[in-house]
């Protein structure tokens, strides 16, 4: 039981630290946008010039984008502290195995998305920490230690 709980500890880490730096980066660049902005700087221009259609006036493109960013990260956060509280809860009837089942598969979701329209880094650390979740549902599930 011990090598699964370190191994939801670990992956959901890692989740919650890349949900972290998202929302660090994403704050970090509401006034000095270097990070995760657009390369060419007049996209981010008229992205903050831009309104939103279906907000009809109500939003930028700009202040959407600095939205999502900051509830993407609220999400690999909350994902991250999920694991990590099933891991407090391992061998208990609160835990069965099929709900270290179900955080495998939001983790390949997870990195699913970052093949298809992420960057190297978080698929890597999603990748990493998917492989974490999955090696402790096996572990916990066949009764390991």
């Amino acid at each position: 039981m011990q090598i699964a709980k370190f191994l939801l500890d670990f992956g959901g880490g890692i989740f919650a630290l890349l949900g972290l730096l998202h929302a660090l980066y994403t704050f970090l660049d509401i006034r000095r946008p270097r990070r995760l902005v657009p390369q060419e700087p007049t996209v981010a221009l008229l992205m903050a010039q831009t309104q939103v259609r279906l907000a009809r006036g109500g939003t930028t493109m700009w202040r959407a984008w600095v939205g999502f960013n900051f509830s993407h990260s609220l999400g690999a956060v909350l994902f991250g502290g999920l694991c990590i509280w099933a891991a407090l809860w391992l061998g208990t009837p609160v835990i069965p195995a099929w709900i270290l089942l179900l955080l495998v598969v939001i983790a390949l979701i997870y990195l699913g998305l970052s093949v298809l329209y992420w960057f190297r880094i978080p698929t890597s650390g999603i990748a990493l920490a998917t492989a974490c979740l999955l090696a402790a549902w096996f572990v916990y599930s066949r009764g390991g230690v």
